[in-house]
């Protein structure tokens, strides 16, 4: 068998809708003269719309710990809600158990009717545990902290770090 190559082919699109959109869209391509072409190779697109604002941020930075952004909880004995928004969250911090019996501090999520646990610290001791995760909440949904006594605790901090689209919620203060 041959392998013949493809060969490229470029038209002239006639449409002064796409034109007028393009000229509305990319101002310093106005009056550029040539016509809207077409092509049938593939081509990869880079948006670079947040460098160009100089609002993008890598996703580790804008996971970034910064005063205004950040909800701190201390969870002991008590079952608190502590994020109910759509949306990404980061929800990092501690879990101790600091006595006897059977004592357990847990994440869960709610829907409104049923409650599911997504990580627990069951302890008869003295136990120090570190945590951190990303959440979805969605319509409706809450994160929330149990502890079953006066000596467990959740402490930490917790902070939206993604809206429900998706797009990046930087940290409190940035761009300065």
């Amino acid at each position: 068998m041959v392998n013949v190559p493809s060969v490229p082919e470029i038209i002239t699109v006639n449409s002064e809708t796409l034109q007028t959109q393009i000229r509305d869209l990319l101002p310093s391509q106005n009056g550029f003269g040539s016509e809207l072409q077409a092509t049938n190779v593939i081509t990869p697109i880079i948006d670079l719309t947040a460098a160009a604002e100089g609002s993008g941020l890598p996703v580790d930075l804008s996971r970034a710990v910064a005063f205004g952004s950040q909800t701190a909880f201390n969870i002991s004995n008590a079952t608190t809600t502590i994020a109910n928004s759509p949306g990404f969250y980061r929800v990092f911090g501690t879990a101790s158990s600091r006595g006897s019996g059977n004592q357990s501090v847990t994440w869960q999520l709610n829907d409104g009717s049923t409650t599911k646990d997504i990580w627990a610290l069951i302890s008869d001791d003295h136990i120090v545990l570190e945590y951190d995760y990303i959440v979805w909440l969605a319509v409706g949904e809450s994160i929330i902290g149990t502890s079953s006594a006066s000596t467990t605790f959740l402490k930490g901090s917790v902070r939206q770090v993604a809206d429900s689209t998706g797009t990046l919620v930087n940290p409190s203060g940035y761009p300065l």
